[in-house]
Formats: C-alpha cells, structure tokens, sequence
C-alpha cells in the first residue's frame, strides 16, 4: 500500500505542476496582450485592452500564488510510511469510497480504481481526521464506515 500512496502523491504533484504551468502560460499570453495594445486615436479602447489583460493577469497570479501553497503544503506530507490513526498523507478505504487525505486535487485513477484526494480541512476530510479503522460517520445523510487506513 506504501507504493499506491507514493503514486497518489505523485499524481497530485503532477496535477500541481500542470496547475502551476497553465497559470504561468495564461499571465505569458495576458502580458503579451497587454504589450501589443498600440495607443490609437480611439485612446479609451487602449485603456480598456490594457485594463482588461491586467485583470487577467491579477487572476491567473492568484491561481499560480493558489498552486505555488499547494506544492508547499504536499511536499510536507509523507506518504511513504504507514498511519494507523487517519491524518495527512493517509489513504483511507471506506465503504463509500477510497480517499487520500493531501490536497483537494479531485478523482485519481490508479490500476482502474478510483481514488479522491482531499484535503485535511475539507468538509469530508476533517470528518475522517482522527479516525481509525472501524470507525463510523455521517456525512451528506450518508453513513461511512472506515475499513482501512493506510
């Protein structure tokens, strides 16, 4: 189980990294715009061209700043030892699903079974903080059951 939790790790620095990538292509392509608008006799639409690729250059450094948190907060989960007790880095198989506790990074497949990744503080995931195997818990009118931790 050791190795199915360094490849969930891996998938999550993948999806960060592509994250971070798209951010930084988006900013390259705003800045670009911003840069190619030429002041013309029609001054306002300069100002407004320039304006506009400004905000999405605001966004997208948020989303990359948003990324950037997220590489910082995987790589001080350690996936490459066993837990007993559900807490970050943890792969927990419940009745309703598998879940790796580290960042909110979505459904991962690995050898065609599906996993989520979510983080510690996620509504789900604080939930299962703490818990152990054979624990039970209510979450969305839904009961869980944690049958193993890893």
């Amino acid at each position: 189980m050791i190795s199915l939790k360094v490849k969930l790790h891996s998938l999550c620095q993948a999806y960060i990294e592509q994250r971070i990538d798209t951010a930084q292509k988006a900013i390259a392509i705003a800045q670009a715009s911003a840069n190619e608008e030429t002041k013309s006799s029609a001054g306002d639409k300069y100002e407004t061209g320039r304006a506009m690729a400004q905000l999405e250059i605001e966004k997208n450094s948020t989303q990359l700043a948003e990324a950037q948190k997220l590489k910082v907060a995987l790589a001080q989960i350690k996936s490459d030892h066993p837990t007993n007790i559900v807490q970050s880095g943890s792969l927990v198989i419940t009745n309703q699903g598998n879940f790796y506790i580290a960042i909110s990074a979505g459904q991962l497949m690995v050898d065609n079974t599906s996993y989520f990744s979510i983080s510690s503080v996620s509504p789900i995931g604080s939930k299962l903080i703490g818990l152990k195997e054979g624990a039970q818990f209510s979450f969305n009118s839904k009961a869980y059951q944690v049958e193993k931790v890893y």
